[in-house]
């Protein structure tokens, strides 16, 4: 892991938000500070300092410690693959794929988050991105009349999320397939409108709710 990391290593001033990756990346492996900073060999007050001040700029040496600690990358960590596409590193000297369970998939899928919309239109199909969250086993999200993803309404659809691991080659992807229908009872508009776990990133005003009705929930996974 060393040796990978330290080929991850830049010269530059850190890029983005260090502290703000730093608890992201501690949360998605489950840890506690202490437990981050005892792997780092470091003080647990200094991670403290590192995730609350946007100023915290350690060295080099810190920044290899806090990767290998944290299974990835120091470009990652200092948001130097922010407009790189997932995936540039080589595979797995061994690398193993599973099939994921039904109960699998609904886990990774989550309650909310970011996912890709194949819908078809009249010019062919397209894939975007949207905002979704997950409610009574449905896939939810809210568009604008006429948008793209708006157009899935009364259509079969796929649904596809997944996550990458660059540090470690290896990820998931979870494709749900059904039918999409808009939402047109008030009680259920805001019943999601309540649930919602954030505002679509486009911004503007997205006020028509479209639910994707799961026929198949499939996914993989790849471990190194």
């Amino acid at each position: 892991m060393t040796e990978r990391t330290r080929a991850n290593v830049t010269t530059q001033t850190p890029l983005g938000d260090l502290g703000r990756r730093l608890a992201a990346r501690r949360a998605q492996l489950g840890l506690t500070r202490g437990e981050v900073a005892a792997r780092a060999g470091m003080a647990a007050a200094y991670l403290g300092y590192l995730e609350e001040h946007p100023g915290g700029a350690p060295g080099t040496g810190p920044l290899i410690k806090l990767a290998e600690a944290l299974e990835t990358t120091v470009t990652e960590l200092t948001g130097g693959a922010v407009d790189v596409p997932p995936g540039p590193g080589r595979a797995g000297r061994e690398p193993r794929f599973t099939e994921l369970t039904p109960a699998e998939c609904r886990s990774l899928l989550g309650t909310h988050g970011v996912g890709r919309l194949a819908v078809s239109t009249g010019t062919g199909p397209v894939i975007v991105p949207v905002n979704y969250g997950v409610v009574d086993d449905a896939i939810a999200f809210r568009t604008a009349l006429g948008a793209t993803p708006s157009l899935a309404a009364g259509q079969e659809v796929a649904f596809e999320v997944d996550r990458i691991d660059d540090a470690f080659s290896q990820g998931w992807s979870v494709l749900v397939r059904g039918h999409a229908r808009t939402v047109t009872d008030e009680r259920e508009q805001r019943r999601l409108t309540e649930q919602a776990y954030s505002a679509p990133w486009a911004g503007g005003t997205r006020d028509l709710w479209v639910r994707v009705e799961p026929r198949t929930v499939t996914g993989r996974r790849i471990t190194a």
